[in-house]
């Protein structure tokens, strides 16, 4: 029984995805959505301390935080070929860029902050909203360069590139794409594969981003 606490087209959607790859969806997806009660009380919060999404249950175990669990599948299904298991020529390329992609992910998580949760009277700082957006167009600049190939690493396809699923979904409601065409080219690769397609059909339509594009405040 494989069951997923979480929200849709947030960061568990790296973990549904990869779950999907190895040919084993969840049996129960538990969905919630930021701010709502559900996520403060005891039922999330006994298998995510924090409250955070995506927590999993799997192996008669409970794992949360996407890096960890991409992680534990990696490496307890590791015929599949996602993991670079210790010994593996790549297997530092695969931490540091499940390290990155946490990385750029806590820049969308402010700017979701900054232009979705605060109202009236609260107004994000418009200095503070250009900031973030600049860095997360650093992470991006920096992720081009670190494409080999196809994917992020030479062997191909692995979970490292399921952890960058999520960042390149939520990235472009922030940062125009032009100027990363290899990023641009390697997201329409993620999105072809039909493990992607078959996670993307679970999820449904995205309904957190009201707009097309966020603009930096005037003033930043």
């Amino acid at each position: 029984m494989i069951v997923l606490h979480h929200v849709p087209w947030g960061r568990s959607f790296r973990v549904l995805w990869l779950l999907c790859e190895m040919g084993m969806p969840p049996d129960e997806i538990i969905r919630y959505r930021i701010g709502d009660r559900a996520m403060r009380e005891a039922a999330l919060m006994g298998v995510s301390p924090a409250g955070r999404i995506p927590a999993l249950e799997i192996d008669g175990i409970t794992i949360f935080e996407s890096g960890a669990i991409v992680q534990y599948l990696c490496e307890t299904r590791a015929g599949h070929g996602f993991g670079r298991l210790p010994g593996d020529p790549e297997r530092v390329r695969f931490l540091e860029a499940i390290g990155f992609a946490e990385t750029q992910a806590s820049l969308i998580e402010q700017l979701n902050l900054n232009h979705l949760f605060l109202r009236p009277p609260a107004k994000p700082s418009p200095t503070v909203v250009k900031l973030n957006t600049l860095r997360l167009a650093d992470t991006l600049r920096a992720l081009e360069g670190m494409l080999a190939g196809d994917y992020l690493l030479p062997a191909g396809f692995s979970g490292a590139d399921a952890m960058l699923g999520f960042n390149l979904f939520a990235a472009p409601f922030y940062v125009r794409m032009e100027p990363y065409p290899k990023l641009r080219a390697y997201w329409q690769r993620l999105q072809a594969r039909p493990a992607f397609r078959q996670a993307a059909e679970i999820e449904g339509p995205q309904t957190f981003y009201a707009r097309e594009f966020y603009e930096v405040p005037a003033g930043g």
